[in-house]
Order: C-alpha cells, then structure tokens, then sequence
C-alpha cells in the first residue's frame, strides 16, 4: 500500500516544524506533501527546510483547496491528512493510523485525540467527525463534490460521503496527542470569533 502525507498549512510557522521533524522520521521525504495555503508568516521557508515536497500556493484557497493541491500531485492511492498544529505526534500515531487500513481493508480511518486537554479531547468525542487526522483511498477525493471549495466544512464533507457511500471507517484513538486551538494561536477575541465562524461554516454542512 503506497500512502502519502498531506499536510495543509496556513500561517503554522510556530507549530509546523514539530510535525515535519516526525513525519520525516517515518516515511520517505518524498512522500510528504506540504501545502503552504498563502501563508502570510514564514511558514513557507519552515517546510522549505526539510527535504519534502512543498506546494505553494500564492492565494489563500482554505484547507479543501490545499488538500486536493496535495492530492493532485500525489500518484500513490491512499494519503493521510495531518493538521500542521499537532502536538504530542509521534512515530507510533503515523504508523498506527497506516497499519489500521493495512491490516483491515477499510477505506477511512480517523484518528481521534485522547490527550487529556479536556478542551480539545471533549470536542472530539462530541464530534468525531471533525478530526482532521484521516487516512483515505485518494480515488474516493474526486467524488465529493465541491471538497476544493471546502474551508472549515472538509471533515463533514468527507464524513457525509462515506456515509452516504457506505465506506468502511474506523475511528482509532492517538493518545497524547492534541492541537493548538484558535484562541491560543490568535489570541482570545480574535480566536474565538474564528471558532465561532468555524463552527457555523461546519453546522451548514452538517445540515446541507
């Protein structure tokens, strides 16, 4: 099974270099895609200074955007998405989330945080769906209508198809791992009025 890692980045220049120095570690460079969604940081010259493939794109194009410019360029059939805020990654969460759609032909598997941060573990339990950690057979990507446009509803979109289409997923838990939130990455107002958009853009696709 040939899988490439995707990794959709937008202005991560403090977070992103955690996750590339384990990615690295466990699969050949080669098979790391990094998207650099119009960053307006220096996270573009981070991914630079790894030996994986870096796509720049000059406009901000919101995750769907920057996950299918990773999938496009990608010849092998499986990728696994990573958020580029991980933190905690190790190489036994990779190489778990791999050998689970090995080892079990199914079409999906979804990694689910159980790190103790209650803020971030309950969010996932409440809404699974949500997990930007995902592993999936690429033809399926072309079949979802309108992913490229996809901003904060990508997880639903991927999640309403399978579904709909009655793929195989399994959820796996990745403990002690966790992501930087909104607040912490914007400050307090700033990001909680980005949740509040997040979540709105997610419940209309939930509902759609």
């Amino acid at each position: 099974m040939k899988v490439s890692i995707i990794i959709p980045a937008y202005n991560e220049e403090k977070n992103i270099d955690k996750v590339l120095s384990v990615v690295t570690k466990v699969v050949e460079p080669q098979k790391i895609i990094v998207v650099n969604d119009g960053s307006t940081d220096n996270t573009l010259k981070v991914a630079q200074s790894y030996p994986v493939k870096v796509i720049n794109l000059t406009n901000n194009q919101g995750k769907g955007g920057a996950m299918m410019a990773g999938v496009n360029y990608t010849n092998d059939d499986y990728v696994l998405f990573l958020d580029a805020d991980l933190i905690g990654l190790t190489n036994e969460h990779i190489e778990l989330l791999i050998k689970t759609v090995q080892d079990e032909y199914i079409d999906m598997v979804v990694g689910i945080f159980e790190s103790g941060r209650k803020s971030t573990d309950l969010a996932q339990v409440v809404a699974p769906f949500l997990s930007g950690q995902r592993l999936i057979k690429k033809e399926h990507l072309y079949n979802i209508e309108n992913l490229n446009t996809a901003r904060f509803g990508v997880e639903v979109a991927l999640t309403k198809y399978a579904h709909k289409n009655n793929l195989k997923v399994k959820e796996i838990v990745l403990k002690n791992l966790t992501h930087v939130m909104k607040e912490e990455k914007l400050g307090f107002t700033r990001g909680f009025a980005y949740r509040l958009k997040m979540y709105w853009e997610i419940a209309k696709k939930v509902t759609h």
